[in-house]
């Protein structure tokens, strides 16, 4: 029997060089659903999918994907649990010169042993998903921004993984292109069977596709709920991230010294 949780991170703390991310963070992914990551630019959230998929070591505590200590995993176990990973890049992360079609096809011809007719046949059924069967023979450059996100988006299921993870998809797109990659995350997640991880910035796109939310501020997870839980949610921080307030625990100054002193006045 399959576990209710398919990632499981526990007490995680990690740092850069000279700079603490992460002291501590704990939280459950279960399966099925769509979780958002959500907190400031700088606070760790695409720092914390590197980490869920192995290309990061935790500084201390214990990641578990599918049940497995994903940082315990030799090389060769590491690449059969990033199978079972579909990822989609911050600015679509699509090879620039292979076609649209090509871009999707890459990792059933790097990765499996199935025949080139049903290569294309999967290659088409997943742009057809995302609505861009048409676009197949197109190039990068010939794409829109939300475009390249969609087929970014078909790219990273068409291995039939059963974990997602998206790198905030609306970062730099347009309010109709936000709203047709959203209702994308959701319809798939659900007609697939998928569970989802999406970090974001981005409080309205966002609270519109999640099943369950995780706020980080401070290198640790500073509120958690359900969607109308954290919309109705009180909690200082809470309160200004989702309405985008200016004043509140996320400051606007960085700390410094001293101004008037800095500037040299008495």
């Amino acid at each position: 029997m399959l576990a209710e949780t398919i990632v499981e991170v526990e007490n995680v703390s990690f740092s850069y060089p000279g700079r603490e991310v992460f002291r501590g963070v704990t939280l459950d992914i279960p399966r099925g659903k769509v979780v958002g990551i959500m907190g400031a630019s700088g606070c760790g959230k695409t720092t914390l999918l590197k980490i869920i998929g192995g290309q990061l070591p935790p500084s201390s505590g214990s990641i578990r994907l599918d049940g497995e200590r994903i940082h315990e995993l030799s090389r060769s176990d590491l690449y059969r649990v990033r199978r079972k990973v579909g990822m989609q890049f911050q600015q679509g992360g699509l090879f620039t010169d292979l076609s649209v079609f090509e871009n999707v096809a890459f990792q059933l011809r790097e990765k499996t042993d199935l025949p080139e007719s049903m290569i294309r046949d999967i290659v088409l059924m997943k742009l057809n998903a995302v609505g861009l069967r048409g676009a197949a023979q197109l190039m990068p450059s010939e794409l829109s921004g939300g475009m390249a996100r969609r087929v970014g988006l078909s790219r990273a299921i068409a291995m039939d993984p059963c974990l997602m993870m998206y790198d905030e998809p609306f970062s730099g797109l347009d309010p109709i292109s936000c709203n047709v990659i959203g209702n994308l995350i959701r319809k798939l997640n659900d007609a697939l069977g998928l569970t989802s991880i999406v970090v974001s910035y981005d409080a309205k796109e966002a609270l519109e596709i999640v099943d369950y939310v995780y706020f980080i501020a401070d290198g640790k997870v500073v509120a958690q709920g359900t969607t109308a839980e954290v919309q109705a949610s009180k909690d200082p921080f809470v309160y200004q991230f989702i309405r985008g307030e200016p004043d509140g625990p996320v400051a606007f100054h960085m700390s410094g010294g001293s101004y008037s002193a800095e500037l040299g006045v008495n």
